[in-house]
C-alpha cells in the first residue's frame, strides 16, 4: 500500500478533557479578566496543539464564558486615525485614572505606555499625584529608556502645568494635547486603562497602597511579557520590541 511503518503504526496523543480543564483553570486563575482568545493564544505559546472547538466546547461546560456586554457607538463626524510609531520612544501617552481602597479612601494611579509596542512603562500609585511628581515618574523612566520625542496626554491640570512644559521644552519634547471630549484621539492608553482596571482594579478589593503597588507591579510584568496582543501579531510587547530590534536607550 506504499505506506511506511511509522504512519501505518502511528497512535494519536488525544488530549483529554482533564488535560484541557486543568490549563484553562491555571490560566484564569492568573488571568481572571482575559477570555477564551487570549487564553487559547496562550495555550498555543505553552506547546499545546488542541484544537481551538475542543477547548472551547470544554471552556464552555466551564461555564467561563465572559458576558458581551453590547454598546451602540456613534459614527465619529472627525475621525482622526492614530498613528502608529516605527519604533521605541518616538510616542508616549500618559493619564491618570482613580479608584478607592475598601475604607473609601480615594487613590490616583499615573499610567505611563509607549505607543509603538504597546509596553505600559510606568504605573505609580498614591493618593496625590501633583505635576512635579508626574515629572519625577518621567525621569525614573527616562533613566532606563531614554527620552521619548512626543507625550500624547489630555488636557488635565497636571499635564498642562508650567512645569511639566519647561521640563519637556528643556529635554526637546512635544507635548500633543488632544482635543477636549474626545479621549480616543489617545486611544492606546485609553485600550490599556480597561485592560488595567478589568485585571487589577475591578478585580480586587485592596485595603491599602501597599497591596495595589504589590498586585500593579505583578500585573505588569505578565502583561509586557506574557500576554500576546493581536496588535502585535500575537507578540508581547517584550517580544514585539525586540524582533524590531528596538532596545531601552538606544
Amino acid at each position: 500500500m506504499a505506506l511506511s511503518r511509522t504512519v501505518l503504526n502511528y497512535q494519536p496523543k488525544l488530549a483529554t478533557d482533564d488535560d484541557i480543564i486543568a490549563a484553562l483553570q491555571e490560566l484564569a486563575e492568573r488571568f481572571p479578566e482575559r477570555g477564551f482568545g487570549k487564553y487559547f493564544q496562550l495555550l498555543r505559546r505553552r506547546g499545546y496543539c488542541w484544537n481551538h472547538k475542543k477547548v472551547y466546547r470544554v471552556y464552555c461546560q466551564l461555564k467561563m464564558n465572559l458576558r458581551r456586554i453590547g454598546k451602540k457607538r456613534l459614527p465619529s463626524r472627525h475621525p482622526r486615525p492614530l498613528a502608529v510609531p516605527v519604533e521605541i520612544n518616538k510616542s508616549w501617552s500618559i493619564d491618570f485614572m482613580s479608584d478607592a481602597l475598601w475604607c473609601g479612601r480615594r487613590f490616583r494611579t499615573l499610567n505611563v505606555v509607549d505607543n509603538f509596542n504597546r509596553e505600559v512603562l510606568a504605573i505609580e500609585i498614591d493618593l496625590n499625584l501633583p505635576a512635579s511628581r508626574v515629572i519625577r515618574v518621567l525621569e525614573r523612566i527616562v533613566a532606563w529608556r531614554g527620552f521619548p520625542a512626543q507625550i500624547r496626554t489630555d488636557n488635565g491640570p497636571e499635564f498642562i502645568s508650567a512645569s511639566l512644559a519647561d521640563w519637556a521644552q528643556k529635554h526637546g519634547i512635544h507635548l500633543e494635547f488632544i482635543e477636549p471630549g474626545r479621549p480616543m484621539q489617545n486611544g492606546f492608553i485609553e485600550r490599556f486603562n480597561r485592560s488595567y482596571r478589568q485585571g487589577v482594579l475591578d478585580m480586587y478589593v485592596f485595603r491599602s497602597l501597599q497591596e495595589v503597588k504589590e498586585r500593579t507591579e505583578q500585573w505588569m510584568t505578565d502583561y509586557n511579557e506574557q500576554c500576546p496582543h493581536e496588535s502585535l501579531n500575537g507578540m508581547t510587547p517584550v517580544e514585539y520590541r525586540l524582533f524590531h530590534g528596538n532596545h531601552p536607550g538606544n
